[in-house]
Parts: C-alpha cells; structure tokens; sequence
C-alpha cells in the first residue's frame, strides 16, 4: 500500500457547522460506462436542488446500505479480486458486508435512474423484498458478476453527513431494463444523461467525484485488469491521503 497528500486536489472550505464526530455509514456509488463508441461516457445524475446533501451537484447514482441488501436472493458472485479488496481495512469484514456494499449500489441505481443491472438466466426470482420489488417484477435476479470494485472514499470527519463509499464500475451492456418516469423535477435526479470523462469532469461535480472520474479514466486506460490497485481516498489530521489498496 502507497500513501500520497492529495490535499490540493480538494478545496479547503470550512463547514457552516462543525459536528461532533461520528462513524460513517456504509455506502455505494456505481460507475456506469457505456464503450460502445469511441469515446467512453460515464453516466451521471444531477441531484435535486431541494436536497440538503449535495444539492444540483452531478454525482454517479449511490447511497447507504439498507438492511434489504443483505437477504436479497442474487446471480453470481464478486470476483474474488473485488471480494478481497472490499474486505481489506474494514473493523468487521465478512463476504456479506462485501456482498450488501454491492448490491446497495445496483439498487440505488435502480432507484435514481431506473436502470436495472440484473439477469434472467437464473429463471424468475419472484417475489423480492421492499425497494427490490422492481427486479422481481422484471424477472430479473441483481447480477453481482457484472461489479467491479475500482475506488472507496470516506467523508472527511466533523462533518453533518459521513459515508465510507465504495465504488464498483459496470458496463452499460449489464443493464437487462429500464424503468421509465424514474428521473424527474421532483425525483432525487432531476436529470441524467452520458458523459465523456472530459465533460464530466467540467460538469458541477464534487472534488471527490472528480477525482473519482480521473481514477477510472485511468483504469480503462489500463486495460481495467482485475490486479490494478483500488484508490482508497481519506483524511487525516487535516489533510486528504490517497491509498492504494493492491
């Protein structure tokens, strides 16, 4: 593991408020990239302007953890490769805390764009539990095979809102349905659309998702081989550090 000061990439503002310190949240992002042209675009949704967290910000879809993730019938695996890095510095490692991390970010990603990275080769799932619904009225089973875990970001502390977000990447051709009406005015997105990584990058996107967009234009660049090292980024004492995890 390698340890970089990557401070100056982040902007130095000071929260309105300082909080008391609190553990962050487990949570996901997925990267989608459409390779189907020359030029790969990355697919991004702009949040609400209502919302409290991040509003209008262009973000990749994402949130927490919920308790659902963890008993939701699935195909496949992780690749052991994702597996182990996942479970690698974490209090409480275990391969269902690795398995919820990815299927959080396939249903957050059905629930903000209304795409559904999913698979019917294993027959009908019928009926699944809470925000899943959707998968089971699409027989489709949340295919696990088509993640890539590629980069893991904690919140800097003293802040309102902490999450300690893993990103997997997919493959746009892994989407098996599309849910209409899903982004909207009144949505968490109220748009989406594909990018270039040039774009995005000029795109109102926050510094970690920047970064974020910069380490997998790398890894693409790189061939996307399961033994490239996941980025993880954190601070510490007042500065942003990067880490490799090999």
């Amino acid at each position: 593991m390698s340890l970089t000061d990557v401070s100056e990439h982040f902007p130095r503002d000071r929260p309105d408020a300082v909080h008391p310190l609190v553990r962050p949240t487990d949570a996901a992002a997925l990267i989608l990239v459409d390779r189907s042209k020359r030029t790969p675009r990355v697919l991004l949704g702009r949040r609400n302007p209502a919302l409290r967290f991040m509003p209008g910000k262009y973000v990749f879809p994402g949130g927490r953890v919920d308790a659902v993730d963890r008993r939701v019938p699935v195909y496949g695996m992780l690749d052991p490769e994702s597996e182990r890095r996942l479970l690698a510095r974490v209090a409480r490692p275990s391969p269902g805390r690795a398995r919820a991390l990815a299927l959080a970010a396939i249903r957050e990603t059905c629930e903000e764009t209304g795409l559904l990275l999913g698979t019917d080769e294993a027959g009908d799932p019928g009926r699944l539990p809470g925000t899943w619904s959707a998968f089971g009225e699409a027989g489709l089973f949340p295919n696990l095979e088509a993640l890539t875990f590629v980069a893991r970001a904690v919140t800097p502390p003293r802040l309102a809102r902490r999450f300690d977000t893993r990103f997997f990447m997919a493959d746009v051709a892994q989407v098996a349905h599309r849910l209409e009406g899903v982004v909207g005015p009144d949505a968490e997105f109220v748009e989406a659309g594909w990018f270039s990584f040039e774009e995005a990058r000029a795109a109102e996107v926050p510094a970690i998702t920047r970064a974020i967009l910069d380490e997998v234009a790398a890894r693409l660049a790189g061939g996307n081989r399961p033994w490239q090292p996941v980025p993880f980024y954190f601070s510490r004492a007042g500065k942003v550090l990067r880490e490799t995890i090999a």
